[in-house]
């Protein structure tokens, strides 16, 4: 008699937790790759898929930068199995659909996708553009993530007025056009993730005030869509974006004037996961609720009971 080694089916609650840590687990990733950039061990491993031309681990000659660099590769493993258990789990879900699994397969391909492009980055010597794009498709698994983690929760929208919609929208789009203005800034500062790097070659304090006005329109922009939604159902997702985004900025305003701090940085690091998270919420919170279908009436009593 063979024994499945997967279950049947999965609970909702199971399949929560999954989609919870995978979403966690695609926002630790970012925060392990900020710190091999802030520690300097970008090149710790100089080549890629292994870590040197003879080896897939580190020798001791590469001592802390290769095993910190090492360290955040094997991590990748580990969210390809976080990954892989999610779409198991939405594979065997009772209610779960054909979009469903596309939305998580989609995720489980952008994991292998992106190691690809985190290699291409060490073969082009840390590239800051590179880099920059390495982050940014970072976070557009983190929003499919936050996405996944909606969409397997039992939760009721209420009505929101007709213009929050295309307001999150905008406040979605300008939260894009902030992030990678921000990799814009960190490609022209101090922390490129290897000593011999060179930068973008802007002006940092230039790039600096571009990102800070991006900044200035998203909050402008959310403040005006919680006034439009503070009696609706969609508050509580604006409300956690706009304090997301004024705690990203108290941060990048701190870490500016302090000189860049390793520990500033990886905090304003994880806060552009969160503010994409919480822009991604806010867009979903904000849809038209379907109206209900209205039963069409029964033509001189056809189909009444009696």
């Amino acid at each position: 008699m063979s024994v499945s080694l997967l279950p049947d089916e999965v609970s909702t609650r199971t399949l929560r937790r999954w989609a919870w840590a995978n979403l966690v687990a695609n926002t630790v990733i970012i925060l392990t790759g900020g710190l091999v950039r802030l520690t300097g061990s970008g090149l710790g491993c100089p080549t890629w898929p292994r870590c040197t031309p003879e080896s897939f681990v580190p020798h001791r000659e590469l001592g802390l930068h290769g095993a910190v660099e090492f360290g955040n590769r094997l991590l990748t493993y580990v969210l390809v199995a976080v990954v892989i258990g999610t779409l198991v789990a939405v594979w065997r879900w009772s209610r779960t659909s054909r979009s469903l699994r596309v939305h998580t397969a989609v995720i489980a391909v952008g994991i292998p996708f992106q190691a690809v492009i985190g290699g291409i980055t060490v073969l082009m010597d840390l590239n800051p553009w590179i880099v920059a794009l390495h982050l940014v498709l970072s976070l557009v698994l983190v929003s499919l993530s936050t996405w996944l983690v909606l969409r397997v929760s039992d939760r009721s929208r209420g009505p929101v007025p007709p213009r929050a919609a295309p307001l999150a929208l905008v406040a979605l789009v300008l939260t894009w056009v902030a992030v990678y203005l921000g990799t814009v800034v960190t490609g022209s500062g101090p922390h490129a993730g290897d000593a011999d790097v060179p930068r973008n070659g802007l002006d940092p304090e230039l790039v600096s005030r571009v990102h800070a006005v991006s900044v200035y329109l998203l909050v402008g922009v959310t403040v005006a869509l919680w006034l439009l939604v503070r009696r609706s159902a969609a508050r509580t997702a604006v409300t956690a974006l706009l304090a997301v985004e004024l705690a990203q900025g108290v941060v990048g305003y701190v870490q500016y004037f302090t000189g860049l701090p390793v520990a500033l940085v990886a905090v304003h690091l994880v806060g552009s996961a969160a503010v994409v998270a919480a822009a991604t919420w806010a867009v979903l919170e904000t849809r038209p609720v379907a109206p209900l279908p209205v039963p069409e009436r029964a033509e001189s009593g056809a189909g009444v009971p009696a």
